[in-house]
């Protein structure tokens, strides 16, 4: 079997890029990066199939019927969900499967699978998380005002991860997941500390 890794992080954190820049890896060869159904509008940048599989919630909603998903939740709004079938197949192929949920999802999914390896991302602080939202150009102000109220929920929630990253500085917030996914090694003493010089503050 391959190795499962689940991804979260607070919406604007930068967990897409992270894993995005980790999958160009040579050693991310026999990774795959898992495609979620979802209901909400596609964005000018995402690809159908690619990105996401948009389905509309009638669609949705029998999946749920079927059982077809591993785990499905609503955000925002939106309804998300990860094809059952296609990620217990490629784990059987011993392939490592990548998945970059929201924290329901990958709660749900580390019952299911004990063995799946949970990643959370933070920001430094919620400062910080602002500004990334709204350099986003994406949400309004009253959705990014929702944004922030949620990750301070999430946070707590993250917190019981296997492990923690902080992405303060996109380089080295790279190099700790590129550790965390293809050698056995922890994080160095320097980046645990950042991690909880981060936490302190957003837990506070």
């Amino acid at each position: 079997m391959g190795k499962l890794f689940v991804i979260s992080a607070p919406s604007g954190t930068g967990k897409t890029s992270l894993i995005k820049s980790a999958l160009e890896d040579e050693r991310a060869s026999s990774c795959k990066l898992g495609i979620s159904c979802t209901t909400r509008s596609k964005r000018p940048q995402e690809i159908d199939g690619v990105s996401y599989f948009f389905i509309s919630k009638k669609e949705f909603d029998r999946k749920v019927k079927n059982e077809e998903f591993l785990e499905h939740a609503e955000v925002f709004g939106n309804l998300y969900g990860t094809p059952r079938d296609w990620v217990l197949s490629t784990l059987e192929k011993k392939e490592d499967v990548i998945l970059e949920l929201d924290i329901q999802g990958a709660l749900q999914v580390k019952q299911t699978f004990p063995d799946a390896i949970t990643i959370f991302i933070i920001p430094p602080c919620y400062e910080d998380l602002e500004k990334r939202l709204q350099n986003r150009d994406q949400d309004t102000a009253e959705v990014i005002k929702s944004r922030l109220k949620e990750a301070k929920k999430e946070v707590l929630d993250g917190i019981n991860f296997d492990s923690i990253i902080v992405n303060n500085e996109f380089n080295e917030a790279l190099q700790d997941l590129k550790t965390l996914m293809f050698t056995e090694k922890e994080l160095t003493q320097e980046r645990k500390s950042a991690v909880k010089v981060s936490l302190d503050q957003l837990l506070d």
